[in-house]
């Protein structure tokens, strides 16, 4: 036996002795450990690949889905659309300022087109319908494709309307209602006269119409009567003067809200293009905060039923409460039915001290603050009108003696004759 077997302790090797370092290694550097591998963690990492797998196939299949979907989406929707020129016959209203939307809706109420969707990409695809459908009252059939039915609203020959002219006197507008309608002669005039509580006139109209007759054009169908004409064009005027808050306008230029109409239809009489209208009512406003009498030949020109040019100093003497050369203020009621710019011009004059205007010649309007140049600018308009082969020597004198000579062509207007 030797020392060994009662040591086995410090034997080599044994459990609990000293570990022979391999040759090379520095002393006491660890000495690698090759584990066995971990059949749990083994199938962890083989679960964790897996999921994530079918993490990638699941949303890639909701990517895929969405962006077929998306796809779909931007292609436009089929729209219901009748095939051929349609059948019956039905007619159809188009109001001024009616947009596609509304002109589709009505259509397809009247069953003449399958959808709004139909119609409005027919005219938005349309060159031709781009701004064309003019309001009036349209024939057409039911069950019409879009593209035929465009075809007829597009041919302003096929509109069955009534335009009014802005500026025309009442007298004017009764009589192209009885020609459109077929009445006989006074048939409208009469209407307005007998039916006057009907057409929803303010108060202070007391019963007349002239001035909310609003010039525009009117749809009239088989069925039009003189009076429905008559009530649409008064709604319509009311519309126009409520939107820009006229009766706090009034208020502010010293006037009432029939003041301002009035106002309006003296400068659709007096200017001669829609950039002087702000002008000529703020002469009209400057005058009347002076005291000082309009003396507009348009109001004259009413008064006698007539529009013209030549004013002669009888005229201005003329006994009549539409006479601003005798009489100071407004007249008594408006002189003529204005347009949307002179009413606008009428809430919101153009700032300025002029007291005087005169068109001298077409284009050439001179607004002034001094009565010696306009003196000398109605000269001018007489000697203009002198060098016109159509203008007389009265009429030249007549102008040059009242020094004012006004109509919608070349108005001279006030204060020629007086300061």
């Amino acid at each position: 036996m030797t020392d060994q077997d009662f040591h086995p302790g410090l034997t080599p090797g044994h459990l609990g002795a000293p570990v022979l370092e391999p040759e090379g290694r520095p002393p006491s550097a660890p000495r690698p450990r090759f584990d066995a591998p971990d059949p749990h963690r083994r199938r962890n990492g083989l679960a964790c690949g897996l999921t994530a797998l079918a993490l990638i196939a699941v949303f890639g299949g909701i990517g895929l889905t969405g962006y077929t979907w998306f796809q779909a989406q931007r292609k436009p929707p089929a729209a219901a659309d009748f095939a051929g020129p349609g059948t019956g016959s039905v007619q159809v209203s188009v109001s001024e300022g009616a947009g596609l939307s509304q002109i589709a809706s009505a259509l397809v109420r009247n069953g003449v087109v399958a959808s709004s969707l139909a119609f409005t990409r027919a005219a938005k695809g349309s060159a031709a319908a781009a701004g064309r459908i003019q309001p009036g009252t349209y024939t057409l059939k039911q069950k019409m494709s879009a593209a035929a039915a465009l075809a007829i609203l597009v041919d302003p020959a096929n509109a069955n309307g009534l335009t009014i002219p802005e500026g025309w006197r009442g007298y004017q507008i009764y009589a192209a209602v009885d020609k459109k309608l077929g009445l006989p002669d006074g048939t409208t005039q009469r209407t307005a006269q007998e039916q006057g509580a009907e057409l929803g006139l303010p108060e202070f109209a007391n019963g007349s119409p002239e001035g909310y007759l609003f010039p525009a054009t009117y749809a009239v169908t088989d069925g039009t009567t003189a009076i429905d004409l008559l009530k649409q064009m008064v709604e319509r005027a009311g519309k126009e003067y409520s939107r820009d808050d006229a009766t706090v306008v009034a208020q502010t230029l010293g006037q009432s809200v029939y003041g301002l109409v009035t106002v309006a239809s003296m400068v659709q009489g007096e200017a001669d293009n829609t950039e002087d209208m702000g002008k000529v009512a703020r002469v009209i406003y400057n005058r009347l905060a002076k005291g000082m009498p309009l003396q507009l030949d348009s109001t004259i020109n009413y008064a006698l039923g007539r529009s013209t040019l030549n004013t002669s100093v009888t005229e201005t003497k003329l006994d009549s409460p539409y006479n601003t050369y005798l009489h100071p203020g407004l007249p008594p009621t408006p002189i003529s039915n204005p347009g949307r710019q002179a009413i606008m011009a009428a809430l919101d004059p153009t700032p300025g001290d002029w007291l005087y205007f005169v068109t001298v010649k077409p284009g050439d309007t001179r607004f002034t603050d001094s009565f010696a140049v306009q003196q000398r600018n109605v000269a001018e308009f007489n000697a203009y009108r002198a060098a016109k082969p159509s203008a007389s020597a009265t009429a030249s004198a007549s102008a040059a003696a009242s020094g004012s000579a006004s109509a919608p062509a070349a108005p001279v207007g006030p204060g020629a004759a007086t300061p």
